[in-house]
């Protein structure tokens, strides 16, 4: 009987992020295993665990966030793979997040809302290479698009001094003196619901005055925000999943191609309050997007939008589609896709349910123009997202 690798699995459970690994890890380890997983909960910051030192087994899978951890794990001399990219100069492969398309869906999220005036807040530079090139990418993108984009990143770890309340006055002091309305990506879900919360205190209204969009989503945050966040899910599972591949491979004695490996695209945005705004000179164009977005769900045809238009209906669609480029119809559509993806993956609804609801005739058609859209069929969809 072959041997059983014996997999030491050191990743906290406490953010979505890191729960999508796991998933990963166990979808592959359930088709190629088994393996004998070591785990045990723990959170992103704590000291490796002892028995760690001593430990005689195969593999090790690890989000590693400092170098004391780092040292222990490269003094077992047991093959590793890091799922966490926090010390970019570690002799330990790493996995994560292609965070280019990551900012892209962001700023086309947010440009197609019709803003103009953007924003990032993420965390020190430095501490994390991955969060860094988040901030970057956005900001190269706004100013590829002719805008400018201020940024808050807070201070760095050994000069932090503050507390909660201080931190949230900055963050609330640095959007009172942005350009109104604006739309703020943050580097992940933790930092957006500060944002969210910054917005209160400064009496700033969300989403008119400032849309947020975050990264991760983690459903249980994003919808104890108020207004619940839009974010974007990085498919941590798919991660987790290359990043057992690549471990069993190292297991076996090969020797990795690269050290760094960066997986794309993200699975789409969760598109909640935090971004339903609109922010268009047009106003024709600005009430029949919001009358689409109102009502797609309802059935309405591209007709009916034209016929609401208080002012020269006859040019409504050449409008509509310099303003947000595309055609009424196909705004229409997006809409009813949007909401049929959210109702895949946060119910259980059966899929000619979700059609209805999502305001397709036919449970065929919609099924159609699911596959034609996204290149899967609905139910190949849901599996992938929820990793069932």
């Amino acid at each position: 009987m072959a041997k059983v690798p014996h997999v030491a699995l050191l990743i906290e459970t406490s953010r979505e992020y890191a729960r999508g690994l796991l998933r990963g890890v166990a979808r592959y380890q359930q088709e190629h295993g088994p393996w004998s997983i070591y785990f045990e909960p723990h959170g992103l910051d704590d000291a490796p665990p002892e028995w760690l030192t001593e430990w005689k087994g195969d593999g090790i899978l690890a989000r590693i966030n400092s170098q004391s951890t780092a040292d222990t794990i490269l003094s077992t001399g047991i093959p590793a793979v890091d799922v966490r990219g926090a010390l970019p100069d570690l002799n330990i492969p790493f996995i994560g997040v292609d965070n280019r398309p990551v900012a892209e869906l962001a700023y086309e999220h947010m440009r197609n809302l019709g803003l103009r005036h953007f924003a990032f807040c993420g965390t020190p530079r430095g501490e994390n290479p991955n969060q860094d090139f988040r901030c970057d990418y956005f900001v190269k993108l706004v100013e590829q698009g002719g805008q400018t984009c201020s940024t808050w990143l807070g201070e760095q770890q050994k000069q932090r001094a503050h507390t909660w309340e201080e931190q949230q006055q900055e963050i609330a002091a640095w959007l009172e003196q942005l350009p109104k309305p604006v739309g703020i990506m943050t580097c992940h879900d933790d930092r957006g619901q500060q944002v969210l919360d910054a917005c209160r205190r400064a009496d700033l209204s969300v989403p008119d005055e400032v849309a947020v969009m975050s990264v991760d989503n983690d459903p249980h945050l994003c919808n104890l925000c108020t207004p619940p966040m839009s974010s974007i899910d990085v498919n941590p599972s798919r991660i987790g999943f290359a990043a057992a591949e690549l471990l069993g491979r190292l297991m076996q004695g090969e020797q990795p191609e690269q050290m760094r490996t960066f997986l794309g695209p993200p699975r789409g945005i969760a598109a909640r309050r935090s971004t339903e705004m609109l922010a268009i000179d047009d106003g024709d164009v600005a009430d029949a997007i919001r009358y689409i977005r109102e009502h797609a769900t309802e059935g309405i045809r591209a007709s009916q939008v034209v016929s609401r238009a208080a002012k020269a209906p006859s040019t409504l669609e050449r409008r509509f589609k310099k303003t947000l480029g595309r055609t009424i119809k196909a705004e229409i559509t997006r809409v009813k896709l949007s909401r049929a993806r959210l109702l895949l993956t946060e119910t259980e609804y059966a899929i000619s349910t979700i059609a209805e609801r999502a305001g397709f005739a036919e449970a065929k058609y919609f099924c159609e123009v699911f596959r034609k859209h996204h290149g899967v069929t609905a139910t190949e969809y849901r599996r992938r997202f929820r990793d069932e």
